[in-house]
């Protein structure tokens, strides 16, 4: 009977046992279960977060929009390049007291340099803005307080005053109303009366017109020609043209028109020359530059010979060539960059046509004066010529 009660009670316990066992591993696998079923729903999302942070991380890897590289040129002869302009450069002019050159471009705007930075290696400019469009021409005024442009768009002139401010730089105005339209075509050339009374402009359908400085027409002027190709004055009393026969011309304009007197020519020189060619003459007519493509030469007009060569100036075909009044510099465009060139050609000309003059000079005081302005020009070249060096 005790055998019984004891085997009876064993058996109860053995079931719990069972059973115990049986809930605990139940309860493993639910719990199993549930963490399955969490790391299942949570790779979808961890999956797309980090698709996400790869994707934001490409978006802000993404190379950024490249400016044009400005082209590079050098030269022992390059006295520095303007490089401001963040557009092409349509037009260039000095002031008539040989302070500053102004820069117009279509990146609408305005620049005026100053030629005494034209050998420092910063070179700060003053800045006019040219709203809603821009300049395609610029020509100081004689007095060089002001300067007159030739819009793209609206097709006019408008001019801007230079106002001098208490720390020597100097403050933009355009005038209130810009010129009227009158010209049906192409207008490509603009400039002012040595007087400053007056305004030319040019344009390619045989028409100049006359204005006053508050935009009224004074006279109109049919040229009865095919097309007009240029308007421009030599200071000098001479003229040169490049033809496309290769060719450049110098020419003396300083005749006696009223006794129907002809400009006469001096000398015809070869040359290479392309449909774009543009040529210069130095104020003191010494010297000659002509564009060939992006390429430079200059030339002694005393003896026809080429002295320099400057390959691969710009980017693109030049467009203008300027010399400065004091005949120091030669500037040129073709891009968004200025090249500036010592005249050392000039000075070479002035130092040899300054001693034949000497030879023929008779008077003490001549001949100093005319020493001392050898000694000067030859201290200048050399100047120029060892900074080349270094």
């Amino acid at each position: 009977m005790e055998f019984a009660a004891i085997f009876a009670l064993s058996l109860l316990i053995g079931a719990l046992v069972v059973l115990v066992a049986v809930a605990v591993g139940r309860q493993k696998d639910e719990l199993s279960e549930q963490n399955e079923q969490k790391k299942d729903t949570s790779a979808p999302v961890e999956e797309n977060v980090a698709k996400a942070s790869s994707k934001k991380q490409k978006q802000q890897q993404r190379p950024r929009k490249e400016k044009p590289q400005q082209h590079t040129f050098s030269h022992k002869l390059l006295a520095s390049s303007l490089k401001n302009h963040s557009g092409n450069v349509t037009c260039l002019d000095f002031s008539s007291n040989g302070k500053y050159l102004a820069s117009c471009s279509d990146d609408r705007t305005i620049r005026i340099w100053s030629t005494k930075d034209f050998l420092d290696r910063d070179h700060k400019c003053l800045r006019a803005n040219v709203e809603f469009d821009h300049a395609t021409l610029v020509r100081f005024s004689p007095d060089s307080r002001a300067f007159i442009t030739w819009l793209s768009t609206g097709e006019t002139i408008r001019i801007y005053k230079m106002i001098k401010k208490d720390d020597g730089t100097f403050s933009f105005k355009a005038a209130s109303e810009d010129f009227p339209q009158k010209h049906k075509g192409i207008v490509m050339n603009i400039g002012i009366a040595e007087t400053g009374k007056f305004i030319m402009s040019a344009s390619v359908d045989t028409t100049i017109v006359i204005w006053d400085l508050k935009g009224e027409v004074l006279a109109t002027i049919n040229t009865n020609q095919m097309t007009n190709s240029y308007v421009a004055v030599s200071p000098c009393g001479r003229m040169v043209t490049v033809s496309k026969d290769g060719t450049w011309k110098l020419w003396d304009t300083d005749v006696e028109y009223k006794k129907k007197q002809d400009p006469y020519l001096l000398r015809t020189v070869p040359c290479q020359v392309s449909e774009g060619s543009r040529i210069a003459l130095s104020p003191d007519g010494r010297v000659v530059a002509i564009s060939n493509g992006c390429d430079i030469a200059m030339y002694n007009t005393s003896t026809g010979e080429l002295e320099e060569e400057f390959h691969g100036v710009h980017s693109e075909e030049i467009t203008d060539l300027k010399f400065d009044i004091n005949n120091r510099f030669l500037v040129s465009r073709g891009d968004r960059a200025i090249r500036v060139f010592h005249n050392a050609t000039g000075y070479r000309a002035a130092i040899q046509d300054m001693k034949t003059m000497l030879k023929k000079a008779s008077n003490d005081g001549v001949r100093q004066r005319l020493q001392q302005q050898i000694t000067d020009a030859q201290n200048a070249l050399d100047t120029v010529l060892n900074a080349a060096k270094n």
